[in-house]
């Protein structure tokens, strides 16, 4: 049997090795803009088995996603669905293609699963998460 200490904070407690790698301060996570978007359209990319081109209503403008969700989504299924995206990456081109954010995942991947994040139907387009 192991000795525990009598302070729980110190059992849940994260190597100090594995805080300084994974943390990021408070400030840099202000920098990061996430808002909800509504899926107006999505579509296979063409020779990419694993992206899908979305079109995404943010409330006062729309903006392409490409997003490597396709083996997890069908397109007809994702159109009309709320979800958060980051909105202030730099553009991307990814086979050809801009892409303007990143719709946000749990991910996991030791058994191939993954799950976008949603929001209730009440939460209009372009609403922030802060």
């Amino acid at each position: 049997m192991t000795e525990s200490s009598t302070n729980p904070a110190e059992n849940l407690a994260t190597p100090k090795t594995e805080v300084a790698a994974n943390k990021i301060s408070i400030d840099d996570f202000k920098k990061i803009e996430i808002k909800i978007g509504e899926i107006k359209n999505a579509e296979k990319v063409e020779s990419a088995d694993k992206l899908l081109r979305l079109t995404v209503n943010f409330g006062d403008h729309e903006r392409q996603i490409v997003s490597g969700i396709a083996e997890f989504y069908d397109s007809n299924s994702l159109v009309g669905k709320k979800c958060p995206f980051i909105t202030n990456l730099e553009p991307r081109i990814i086979k050809g293609l801009e892409s303007n954010g990143m719709i946000m995942a749990a991910v996991d991947r030791e058994n191939n699963k993954l799950s976008i994040l949603s929001v209730d139907d009440s939460i209009l387009p372009g609403t922030k998460i802060s």
